[in-house]
């Protein structure tokens, strides 16, 4: 029961809890039903309005539909309809219009071409000129239209030309009466015969009181000018004026023009007149060309003429600007070519003078500026005259290199004889410190008086340094010559000048060394004389080169050091250039006496009579070949070199004979007497070729010398001995290694003699047993 009463209170507590909830929940819902009723009062009328409004659209959007629908099933139609006919009547009036633009043009171009043949008919040249241009110009916008087929351009094309080429026939006529030209009919019409005969007629001259330049010239030269002719008639008229005026003036001193001015023509002519002079002056050319320039001026050139410019504007020019813009560039080519630059002077001292073809130069081109025939920026013709100098040094040079050329392909074998005597002498030098520039004679001066002074206390002897006495090409005697004169002059020039030239001189000496082995080559090989000059020649200019620039260095200083300084770099080259030279003919003459020889069969079996006759020829053959060489070089080589030379080729053939008699194995009695007796003939002849100088009691003194200049001599000697002595002779010769035959022989060839000329014996054995 207690448990009944406490469910029971416990489930009473619930439902005032929950029926308490309930009520809440209620009211809560009174409150927010009571606003949603608000809120609903308040949205409903504009829901209303909403809903008219849409009822409006719809109600405008059938209308609009309905009006659309009309508009394209009725409207439109004629909208079309209206649209074709505006562009068909636009198309029209295109049509029309340019169909009247047409026949304004072509009125217009009738009118024009009448107006121009009326014009022509009385003589009006430059409105005729003009109204034609004004047809081609209406034609041409007649023909810019595109799109009509029209037939009429294609004839109305004809007639103008025809009408054109009327109106230049016309002018062509009045300037053939207005200018004429009398020419010879020869074909060598630039001769001066035929030139003398040329004759220019103006005829232009005005009555008295009337300007030059008549109304007629210029009425014939502006209608030119207007109808796009005027420049073939002045470049045909300035053709003439340059091959039969200008350039004929100028290449011929003694012609002269010639005017003359009569009451309705003026006449330009020639005439010549004897000179001397085979190069024009460049001042009387000057005033030769302007004279025709000045009378051409006054008579026909002085034109105003109208040429169309730049942006449509006409300038004013007259006919001189025009022909002067044809002929300047060749014309001043042609003065510079064939007049300014012979007038170069060829030496410093002359360049003084040339100021006066200067200042000609000047004042000619002044006077074609003046006369309106050349630019005033146009200066060709005075930059070249004042820029002597550089044309002078190029002229200079040109010319000396020229002359070298001449002189390295003459003749070698004309000679001349060098001695210490005929040697230039050295300058003489300052004290040191004294900054004194010593005076420099030229070549000609500079010859050995006694002595050579190099200071107060000592001297030195004149043949000290000097070259030995031989025989040179007179042409590199005349070359170096020309060096010194080339050096010479240019202590005297501007410092450009002096620097060419001085680089003129070391280009001389380079070209040799290219030339003359080239030009000469074959000579040289097959001519021992001439490869013993050349030799010369060579050294005698490496001698001068080692003080050329020495003697001239205190005068140039500065310039020589911009050329290099010195010439003594070039002597190597030389030196090598000559013994190169030398030295190929020494191994063809070395060849020769080898050959020679070679017919000796080795020197064996000499009892033979066949061999020894070969043997015997042989060496005559030798002989003579040295003999020969030793009179083409007698009076030619310095002496030194001479015997020097001929040394060693005698050198050659005694080493190659002592070389195949001891290489023999068997040497009879009989054999070894006659290989003597043909050692005998070279000991006995061989210092005969020793002639180095035509006087024959001078030569003994170099024959005696011949073991100073022939190293095999005493070997040869030595031979010659063995071959005659016997065994003990032979032993005491050699002296236990000390004695004359121990200096020339080793032992080996020294045994192999013995063993070849005496038989195998005791005697023999012991002899060889010493030999050690």
């Amino acid at each position: 029961g207690s448990l009944v009463a406490a469910v029971l209170q416990h489930s009473g507590q619930l439902d005032k809890e929950h029926l308490g909830a309930h009520v809440g929940r209620l009211s809560r819902r009174e409150e927010v039903w009571t606003m949603m009723n608000g809120k609903y009062s308040e949205f409903l009328p504009s829901v209303q309005n909403r809903e008219d409004l849409v009822a409006e659209v719809e109600g405008l959007s059938m209308d609009i539909d309905l009006l659309k629908a009309a508009i394209e099933n009725e409207v439109q139609q004629d909208l079309n309809v209206a649209v074709a006919e505006f562009t068909e009547l636009k198309q029209q009036l295109e049509r029309d219009s340019v169909v009247l633009s047409i026949l304004k043009k072509l009125q217009e171009f009738d009118t024009a071409l009448k107006e121009s043949s009326n014009a022509l008919l009385e003589e009006k040249y430059m409105p005729a000129a003009q109204r034609l241009e004004k047809a081609r110009s209406s034609l041409r916008s007649v023909e810019s239209y595109r799109g009509f087929e029209l037939r009429i351009p294609k004839a109305l094309r004809k007639e103008l030309t025809v009408q054109e080429q009327n109106i230049i026939y016309q002018l062509g006529k009045e300037w053939q009466k207005l200018v004429v030209w009398k020419l010879p009919h020869s074909k060598g019409s630039s001769s001066l015969e035929a030139v003398v005969l040329s004759e220019l007629h103006l005829h232009t001259v005005p009555p008295q009181g009337e300007d030059a330049a008549v109304p007629a010239v210029a009425a014939v030269l502006q209608a030119l000018a207007v109808l796009g002719e005027l420049h073939y008639k002045l470049k045909d008229f300035g053709h003439l004026l340059m091959e039969y005026i200008l350039k004929p003036l100028i290449s011929y001193p003694s012609l002269e023009p010639v005017t003359e001015e009569q009451p309705d023509v003026f006449i330009l002519r020639f005439r010549s007149q004897e000179l001397i002079l085979d190069e024009s002056s460049p001042v009387k050319v000057f005033d030769k060309i302007k004279l025709v320039f000045e009378v051409l001026h006054k008579y026909l050139l002085n034109v105003p003429l109208e040429e169309p410019g730049k942006g449509g504007k006409d300038r004013r020019v007259t006919l001189a600007e025009l022909l002067g813009e044809l002929l300047w560039e060749e014309l001043s080519d042609c003065l510079i070519h064939s007049c300014l630059v012979h007038s170069v002077p060829t030496s410093s001292s002359q360049l003084e003078q040339y100021k006066e073809v200067i200042e000609s130069t000047k004042e000619f081109e002044k006077a074609l500026k003046e006369m309106q025939f050349l630019k005033q920026d146009k200066t060709a013709l005075l930059k070249y005259a004042c820029n002597v100098n550089f044309h002078f040094a190029n002229k200079k040079c040109q010319d000396l290199i020229k002359a070298a050329r001449k002189l390295m392909t003459s003749e070698i074998h004309n000679t001349v004889k060098i001695t210490p005597d005929s040697s230039a002498a050295l300058p003489e030098l300052p004290s040191p410190g004294s900054g004194d520039h010593p005076k420099t004679h030229r070549p000609s001066s500079l010859l050995y008086n006694g002595t050579v002074n190099l200071g107060s206390e000592s001297s030195l002897s004149r043949c000290t340094l000097s070259l030995p006495t031989c025989r040179i090409s007179s042409s590199v005697q005349q070359l170096v010559e020309l060096a010194y004169d080339t050096m010479e002059e240019a202590k005297t020039s501007t410092k450009f000048c002096c620097l060419q030239l001085c680089n003129c001189v070391r280009d001389i000496f380079h070209v040799f060394c290219e030339v003359v082995p080239k030009y000469h080559r074959e000579n040289l090989q097959k001519l021992p004389q001439l490869a013993a000059i050349h030799y010369n020649n060579c050294m005698f200019i490496a001698h001068h080169l080692l003080t050329l620039g020495h003697q001239f260095r205190y005068l140039t200083g500065p310039v020589l050091s911009d050329c290099g300084g010195t010439f003594v770099d070039a002597v190597p080259d030389f030196k090598k250039l000559g013994m190169e030279c030398f030295l190929a003919q020494m191994q063809v003459q070395k060849r020769g006496v080898l050959d020679r020889l070679w017919s000796a069969r080795n020197f064996s079996n000499m009892d033979d009579d066949e061999n020894y006759c070969a043997a015997n020829k042989s060496i005559k053959q030798v002989l003579h070949q040295l003999k020969g060489l030793g009179t083409v070089w007698q009076d030619v080589l310095p002496v030194h070199v001479y015997c020097k030379a001929m040394g060693t080729l005698l050198n050659t053939a005694l080493a190659e004979i002592v070389t195949r008699i001891t290489a023999l194995e068997d040497i009879s009695a009989e054999g070894a007497d006659r290989l003597h007796s043909l050692c005998k003939i070279m000991v006995d002849e061989g210092p005969q070729v020793f002639t180095p100088l035509l006087e024959e009691d001078k030569n003994k003194k170099y024959q005696e010398e011949v073991p100073v200049y022939v190293q095999k001599w005493m070997t040869f000697k030595e031979l010659m001995i063995i071959l005659q002595a016997n065994l003990q002779e032979i032993v005491d010769r050699w002296a236990d290694g000390k004695g004359p035959l121990a200096e020339q022989f080793l032992a080996a060839e020294v045994k192999s003699l013995i063993r070849a000329l005496f038989q195998n014996t005791d005697r023999r054995a012991a002899a060889l047993a010493k030999i050690k």
